[in-house]
């Protein structure tokens, strides 16, 4: 086993190095450093002299990937690839264009992320698990069937329609919780119910769905016909053995969503105004600070992978036949 993951952590390293070369050539390909030192200098009329000046202030003033000035290692070292991407390999996420210290950001705004991710994806996996039993358990009787019109429905709906249902049902008509904002300690909680709400009952239709897909396919297979054999109830095999072994890829498909956990979700904190991560990473885009944007899609990266290695451990547990 221990030399299995470090095979696995040795391979994210040529991975993590594509994202890095790929994020800076697709920056640079839509935006020159002029374009970013025009924008963080925000005048109207900028001159070349405070165009040149920003660039060497900030190291923007550097050739892309290869240095024809410099000799030996300088030719790749003083490039502005070295210098603003390979860093980032050791978590040296430097200063951003505005000049703040991604790494203190990062750690200010990776509590409201955990705070808003963590319980939508646990809450939301107990419901979308419970849910894809139940239909299971009523399998071809219009219960199921109900139920899955209903997953199909609520998958056809915007998530954009959850978001300002909701605003303007339990915040405005309502006045139950706030329509956006963030407080620390206790406070957070009034500010974290409905965005938390939304992206559970959001999340249903596809959840459920899928679940659903697997437990079927899972009640078809020889054990539960020997389980039945056996004088086992239904309740029993579902909830016993059907669930264990359709374990397997419920977890490689909440590997998908560890990332999340840190980084935050885009679409969800940009419009309820909570401080995380998500929100940190839209306003770098639209403020074109490639520091930021460089460590956000590395640190999702890592995350992603190290996500990859703990669900292949975790089949372990699941499925004793993997270990050999």
């Amino acid at each position: 086993m221990f030399g299995y993951i470090v095979r696995r952590a040795l391979y994210a390293i040529p991975v993590l190095i594509g994202v890095n070369l790929i994020t800076f050539m697709l920056f640079f390909v839509v935006n020159t450093p002029d374009d970013i030192a025009r924008m963080q200098l925000g005048a109207k009329r900028v001159t070349p002299e405070a165009i040149q000046a920003w660039k060497i202030n900030h190291g923007y003033d550097l050739p892309y990937l290869y240095n024809a000035d410099e000799d030996g290692m300088s030719t790749v070292t003083d490039t502005l690839f070295f210098q603003k991407s390979v860093k980032v390999m050791a978590f040296d996420f430097g200063t951003s264009d505005a000049g703040r210290s991604i790494s203190a950001d990062i750690r200010e705004r990776m509590g409201p992320s955990l705070a808003l991710a963590l319980p939508t994806l646990i809450v939301g996996m107990l419901v979308n698990i419970t849910f894809g039993l139940l239909l299971v358990f009523f399998r071809a009787t219009a219960i199921d069937w109900g139920g899955v019109v209903l997953c199909v429905v609520l998958m056809s709906i915007s998530s954009l329609f959850y978001i300002i249902a909701g605003q303007f049902v339990a915040g405005k008509l309502m006045n139950l919780v706030p329509i956006s904002g963030f407080n620390a300690g206790w406070d957070m909680l009034k500010f974290l119910v409905l965005p938390v709400i939304i992206g559970i009952v959001g999340g249903i239709g596809a959840g459920s769905r899928w679940y659903r897909t697997i437990f079927v396919e899972e009640f078809g297979k020889d054990y539960v016909r020997t389980a039945r054999a056996k004088g086992l109830s239904d309740l029993r095999i579902l909830f016993v053995h059907v669930l264990k072994n359709g374990m397997i890829p419920i977890l490689t498909g909440v590997v998908v969503l560890l990332p999340l956990l840190f980084m935050g979700s885009l679409i969800m904190e940009s419009f309820f105004g909570i401080p995380g991560l998500g929100s940190y990473t839209i306003e770098a885009i639209n403020n074109q600070d490639f520091a930021i944007v460089r460590a956000m899609v590395f640190l999702g990266s890592v995350l992603y992978i190290l996500g990859l290695l703990l669900t292949d451990i975790s089949y372990t547990l699941f499925d004793p036949r993997i270990r050999l």
